[in-house]
């Protein structure tokens, strides 16, 4: 089994269609940049392609290749993912797929500890907006 871990520096609703993000399931506003769909969902990204990944929030996870980024929605929340903005994931496969369950990275101390698992949406290709400014 392939064993990766993402950590991920803290960063300052859902809807794929506008990608928006101005505000979350609470009413306060969201971490999600506003992004545009730019081609169709995919079921899986191959693990070699991926150069990094952000966590915005509970749901909503961008995978960057280096020449694209996917967008990947939750199709639940995933408590403490936006919290701890660090995920871990196990595969057999050479990809990441939808069907594959993250486990969020909890620090406790000076380690880490596997939280709650939580499974993938499809990957959808976006291109980010500018800020800006």
């Amino acid at each position: 089994m392939m064993k990766r871990a993402l950590l991920l520096a803290p960063i300052a609703a859902l809807s794929l269609t506008a990608c928006s993000g101005e505000v979350d399931s609470a009413n306060r506003p969201s971490r999600v940049p506003a992004a545009t769909v730019v081609g169709d969902a995919q079921s899986c990204i191959p693990i070699s392609q991926i150069r990094g990944s952000r966590v915005h929030d509970n749901y909503t996870i961008d995978f960057n290749t280096g020449s694209k980024t996917y967008r990947n929605i939750l199709p639940h929340s995933c408590p403490g993912l936006g919290s701890e903005q660090a995920f871990t994931y196990e595969t057999s496969l050479s990809q990441l797929c939808n069907t594959d369950i993250i486990y969020v990275l909890r620090r406790i101390g000076g380690d880490y500890q596997r939280g709650a698992g939580c499974g993938l949406g499809s990957f959808v290709p976006v291109e980010l907006e500018k800020k800006a400014g």
